[in-house]
């Protein structure tokens, strides 16, 4: 049954009313809360760089031109990092996608019909139209819509950033493995020969029945022993090297790096500074991380202003004729103002509340990114403080073997003791110069990692309301 005027007043009133009622309130945006460091537990103990900047091209404090040329060329070709920008630049796209919500949508058409019955002539109708549908954001639904994508859009750049910032802590730590192990390998070679002329004097001695052959026997054990070790040592060379040209964007074995010498080549810099605080705003993991709060902040807020009503203008236009040459020398034009009360969708509701769980997941995941943020920036505090305490202990190790060893050879022209200790002397040298090169890579290690979590050379940004960034 139709309703009369006065019912139909009624019922938009009442649909007005409902929409009222509706939940559209949204507070401003603030930074998630999270557990706060006013310092780092490690600064007292570790050398702490001057309060300058961490520079963006902070590898350069290694003095290494060849660690230099990798970043570079990894930089320029590494596929994740190309990846990360592709995605960049979609998440820029679908910014100009969320604005066109806000603009009309003009279609147009042109069409013939042409109807033959038995006993008529054929009939034939041409028509060409025009139809502009513009809902009007009066709410501000659609420029929510463009602040959350904008928000999306700046996090894909942080996540970009993070890639960068991996790509370079990951290219500096392989090389400094690869000069490692050469190392290894050459004073490996070393312990090898030293065993190999222990094993003659101990073939020798037992020939002249002044040493057991168990003893040669162990001896032959040790040769073994060192030998696997350097089937091992190459085999972690190969494999660190071919990571690294993966990083540099060149199929694994077609890129290798010249044998070097690592304690000669790289240079160990000063300890990068960097304060909690300011770990919030660097680091691109949790700028990204705060950036799509921001972004389903945004979203929340459009999905409680889709409860509101929507005003659409509607304007058609168009000629219709039974004779091609006459069809455009008549219009039709109309016009039609519409608007639409949400009241009884259920999915508008529901889209609120997924919304707001969704806001509350990714403040979640924020809080998870800063507290594992501090984790890594204590960790390598505590592993460069450790490293450094050993490696002062490891150069008085190999110190004292070296006044030990050449004791020994005094000893040894003066005949007081055999050929025989003389390499046992040297074989415990040349295994505290491994550990000390070990510990010395360790040490860089531990600083490509201090510089990656105090999140690189990148500016501090704070994330803005209207998911800008603010330098």
């Amino acid at each position: 049954m139709a309703l009369g005027r006065p019912a139909r007043i009624a019922a938009v009133l009442a649909a007005a009313m409902l929409c009222g009622c509706a939940d559209v309130k949204m507070s401003e945006y603030r930074q998630p809360e999270t557990p706060m460091k006013a310092s780092w537990s490690q600064q007292n103990s570790t050398a702490v760089a001057p309060a300058e900047a961490i520079r963006p091209d902070w590898w350069r404090e290694f003095r290494d031109p060849y660690l230099d040329a990798l970043v570079t060329k990894a930089i320029a070709n590494n596929i994740d990092v190309k990846i990360l920008a592709a995605r960049t630049r979609v998440a820029s796209a679908q910014i100009g996608e969320a604005r066109a919500g806000a603009l009309p949508i003009l279609d147009a058409g042109a069409g013939a019909s042409f109807e033959k019955s038995t006993g008529q002539k054929l009939s034939k109708t041409f028509n060409v139209g025009t139809q502009v549908n513009w809902e009007l954001d009066i709410w501000g639904k659609v420029e929510k819509g463009v602040q959350a994508q904008t928000a999306e859009f700046n996090a894909t750049e942080a996540d970009w950033r993070a890639g960068y910032l991996n790509l370079v802590s990951g290219v500096s730590t392989s090389y400094f493995q690869i000069l490692q192990l050469d190392e290894q390998i050459e004073q490996q070679r070393q312990a090898l020969e030293k065993n190999r002329q222990i094993l003659s004097i101990y073939e020798a001695m037992h020939k002249n029945g002044l040493l057991p052959n168990t003893r040669v026997l162990q001896q032959r054990a040790e040769l073994n022993r060192l030998n696997n070790d350097m089937l091992e040592l190459n085999r972690a060379r190969d494999l660190t090297g071919n990571a690294l040209a993966t990083l540099l964007g060149v199929p694994a074995g077609d890129f290798k790096v010249p044998a070097g010498r690592l304690q000669q080549k790289v240079h160990l810099p000063a300890v990068p500074n960097g304060l909690p605080s300011e770990l919030l705003k660097r680091r691109p993991d949790i700028v990204a991380a705060e950036y799509r709060v921001l972004a389903a902040h945004n979203l929340t807020g459009q999905a409680k202003l889709a409860q509101l009503p929507s005003v659409s203008l509607t304007g058609r236009g168009g000629s219709s004729s039974f004779a091609l040459t006459d069809l455009l020398k008549t219009f039709t034009l109309g016009f039609l103002p519409s608007i639409n009360f949400p009241v009884l969708d259920p999915n508008v509701k529901a889209r609120v509340r997924t919304s707001e769980a969704e806001s509350k997941l990714v403040e979640e995941e924020y809080r998870k990114t800063v507290i594992g943020a501090f984790e890594e920036v204590e960790n390598a505090l505590v592993n460069l403080d450790i490293h450094k305490r050993q490696r002062d202990e490891l150069r008085q190790q190999v110190e004292h073997l070296d006044v030990v060893a050449a004791q020994i050879e005094g000893q040894l022209r003066e005949g007081v003791v055999s050929q025989l200790e003389v390499f046992e002397t040297q074989r415990s040298l040349l295994g505290a110069k491994l550990a000390l090169l070990a510990n010395h890579q360790q040490i860089l290690s531990d600083t490509v990692t201090l510089y990656k979590a105090l999140g690189g050379g990148w500016p501090t940004i704070a994330v803005g309301a209207a998911g800008k960034a603010e330098q």
